[in-house]
């Protein structure tokens, strides 16, 4: 096992992220926190170190049980860390909220037609003569 890991070298390993540079931008930009802290991108990862990670609509709160500076597949990289059962119970809570509220937005059964569309505009500019 290694002694010291870059933390944009271990997120890249650890598959959190598909290129060193796009862990390095996210180290950056403030979405990867080392131990509640923000972490610079030659930050040294410890084993039982806390990381909170958000890629896109989620947060994973990860728990470092391994360092690696290669990337191999994705069986090893699941045994470079554990998600905290909390952080994994609100993924998959938000991921169902945000399919529900997409299926409930529902299209229009039909395209508005010249005289609804008249409506449409008149609507529209009542808004903007206030």
């Amino acid at each position: 096992m290694m002694d010291q890991v870059r933390l944009d070298k271990w997120l890249w390993a650890a598959r959190l992220f598909k290129t060193r540079a796009l862990a390095k931008k996210a180290i950056e930009g403030g979405k990867v926190h080392y131990d509640g802290e923000r972490a610079k991108t030659s930050k040294q990862v410890a084993a039982g170190a806390r990381l909170k990670v958000t890629q896109g609509w989620d947060t994973l709160e990860i728990e470092v049980l391994a360092l690696s500076d290669q990337r191999r597949g994705a069986d090893h990289a699941r045994t470079l860390y554990t998600e905290t059962p909390a952080s994994r119970e609100r993924r998959e809570r938000e991921a169902q909220n945000r399919k529900l509220a997409h299926q409930s937005m529902q299209a229009p059964p039909h395209r508005p037609d010249k005289k609804s569309r008249r409506e449409i505009h008149r609507f529209q500019r009542q808004g903007f003569d206030d």
